[in-house]
Formats: C-alpha cells, structure tokens, sequence
C-alpha cells in the first residue's frame, strides 16, 4: 500500500511538473513574439507607456529595479513610443507609495505633468493589466519591466485585450536575479488561472481618460 501510494504521489509531482514547465514554455513563446528593443518601439506611437511598480524604499526612493524601469520608461515616452506615462504600482498604505515615487523621478526628468498618469491601485502585474485596459481604456501599449517579468506582463496585457508590446528594462545585474527567475515559474501558473476565471480586482473605480490630463490621478 505504501508503496503504491509513493508511486502516486511520483506521478502526480511529474504531472504537475510538466504542467509548470508546459504553461512557461507557452507564455514565454507567445509573449516573445511582442518582445521590442526600445529603437523598435519609438514607432509604435501607444497610447501609453506603462511602467510597473516595484518596491521603494522607506525614504521613498526609488530601488535599483524600478528605478531601472523609469528610466527606460521615460526614454521610451521621449523617443514617442507612447503618448503618456501610465505608472502602475502599490499606493495601498498612505506610508507606502511607488507612484509617488515614480512619478518624481518622471517629473524630475521633464515629464509634463498632464502627461503622467498614476494607477494607485497595481497590486499584481494581474490588477495593473485590468486597470489598464478597464479604468484607464488603454487599446495599444508598451510595458516597461525587466525581462524575468516580460512575457507575463505582455501575456497579461493581450488577455485583456491591449495591443501590448514590452521592452526590457535590464540596465545592471540585481541582486535576487535567480530568486526571481524561479519565482516566476509559479507566477506564470497563478496568472493563467487568472486569465482564464478573471477575478475582480483589488479597486476598479470610475474610468480615467489616458488620453485627457494625468493630474486628475494625482493625490
């Protein structure tokens, strides 16, 4: 009896990991085809450039992830691969705000205001991608992350019916790289169930024109 169930319980471990190992190699080959060089995406003239949050630190600057997404981020808005700045990060404590710190760090490299728009609301790359395309009626995007996170992002993005496109935003080595090249073997998995049953997210709240003035999203 034992041994049959070891032998199940073998079984089931394989199944499941060729089930994670199938739903990445999936993700990873559709997203890649979307997968832009920033040069290739000065043409594109999106909506917007949505670029995700990532963690800040408690005197609200910025780490080296996100950092590095704000930068390519706003490169992409000035070579006009985007018409706006949609940042899409963690505001859920008054003492913990990443578009706040985003958008200094946009405002600071001449971004005009009207420009920018903040999703307080993008708790997961699932409820950023919701947000974008129900609250803030974005049709045709390019998404800024780095490349361990891309082809989710960019998969997310398209299940919600964006046009997206993604840049990688790998300007240096970080410090958790194979960390979170493991992590998102799972993630991959928990956003396919995602897309297929579609919870609601965190908040929706009325819509927001991307294409009107950004100051209406700041607090």
């Amino acid at each position: 009896m034992a041994k049959k169930i070891f032998l199940w319980f073998v079984v089931a471990c394989g199944l499941f990991a060729l089930f994670v190992c199938l739903v990445n190699t999936f993700m990873i080959g559709y997203a890649s085809r979307f997968i832009l060089t920033a040069g290739q995406a000065a043409a594109l003239d999106a909506d917007c450039v949505l670029v995700l949050g990532a963690r800040v630190y408690e005197d609200g600057s910025l780490s080296a992830v996100p950092e590095d997404r704000m930068a390519v981020g706003v490169q992409l808005y000035q070579s006009g691969a985007g018409k706006k700045l949609l940042l899409s990060g963690d505001h859920g404590q008054r003492r913990y705000d990443e578009v706040g710190s985003m958008k200094a760090y946009a405002q600071n490299a001449g971004v005009p205001d009207d420009d920018i728009f903040l999703d307080h609301a993008g708790f997961s790359t699932y409820e950023s991608a919701v947000r974008a395309a129900k609250v803030f009626g974005v049709k045709r995007c390019v998404v800024v992350t780095q490349s361990f996170h891309l082809t989710r992002a960019v998969t997310l993005l398209r299940a919600q019916g964006i046009e997206a496109y993604g840049v990688p935003s790998d300007l240096r080595p970080y410090k958790n790289h194979y960390y979170n090249e493991i992590r998102e073997l799972g993630a991959r998995v928990k956003d396919l169930f995602y897309m297929i049953f579609r919870p609601a997210p965190t908040y929706l709240g009325e819509p927001i024109d991307i294409h009107g003035s950004g100051t209406v999203t700041f607090d």
